[in-house]
């Protein structure tokens, strides 16, 4: 009996703990527990090299629209041994605070060799690389990528995620083939699942008709 009240304790416990996200948004896995997420920004695997403002949990929340399309296009690639891999979905817009801060302060460039070689950092703002406001925080834009189930690598787009530069457009010319196949074969089942594509990089995609066209959300991103 003794046990037996431990045991509901610490169940209690833990829904007193679990975040309540807003109406309308979802954790991911509660849709599709087989989609895979690296959240980049809850690491130091991304253009700043730490871990972004807001991050706390490697968990994917999306609306709920988005979530239930996202499940049609992972069922169509389980079928061919692949699966969609979450790099970002919703994102808080004090992540977004997060990244317009560092912007400003031009002698930080940690990560500028890998994520944005090409382009001084006191312009990212205006190459639209940086700006105060991001589809991400009204909860149905994703960035992704698909990976082979059996060898678990990404399938090669020909530029990394994240990366600022015209290598990353989704139709860019100077990359192989195989390449080239792939970015499209992404582009091609996201849109046939009521996604749009975003014209400067191949990881992102919005909904088609999002819950939230006008709001962005600042709640964090964990369990």
């Amino acid at each position: 009996m003794k046990n037996q009240f431990f045991f509901f304790t610490f169940i209690f416990s833990l829904t007193l703990c679990a975040q309540k996200i807003p109406n309308g948004f979802v954790y991911l896995s509660n849709i599709d527990i087989t989609i895979k997420a690296e959240l980049r920004y809850l690491g130091n695997h991304n253009f700043i090299g730490k871990t972004i403002d807001g991050y706390y949990d490697n968990c994917v929340i999306v609306t709920k629209e988005t979530a239930n399309a996202l499940h049609k296009v992972q069922t169509i690639l389980e079928k061919k041994g692949l699966s969609l891999k979450i790099f970002d979905a919703y994102r808080p817009q004090q992540s977004v605070n997060h990244f317009g801060k560092w912007a400003r302060v031009l002698s930080d460039t940690l990560m500028k060799t890998e994520y944005y070689p090409k382009v001084p950092k006191s312009e990212l703002f205006k190459r639209g690389y940086i700006a105060s406001k991001s589809g991400h925080s009204r909860g149905s834009t994703i960035d992704l990528t698909i990976v082979n189930l059996t060898t678990g690598k990404e399938l090669d787009m020909g530029s990394p995620y994240d990366f600022f530069g015209i290598e990353s457009h989704p139709f860019h010319k100077n990359i192989n083939e195989h390449q080239q196949k792939n970015r499209l074969y992404l582009r091609k089942i996201m849109l046939e699942n009521n996604f749009k594509p975003y014209e400067n990089e191949w990881w992102h995609f919005t909904l088609k008709n999002e819950p939230f066209p006008k709001t962005y959300f600042n709640f964090p991103i964990k369990k």
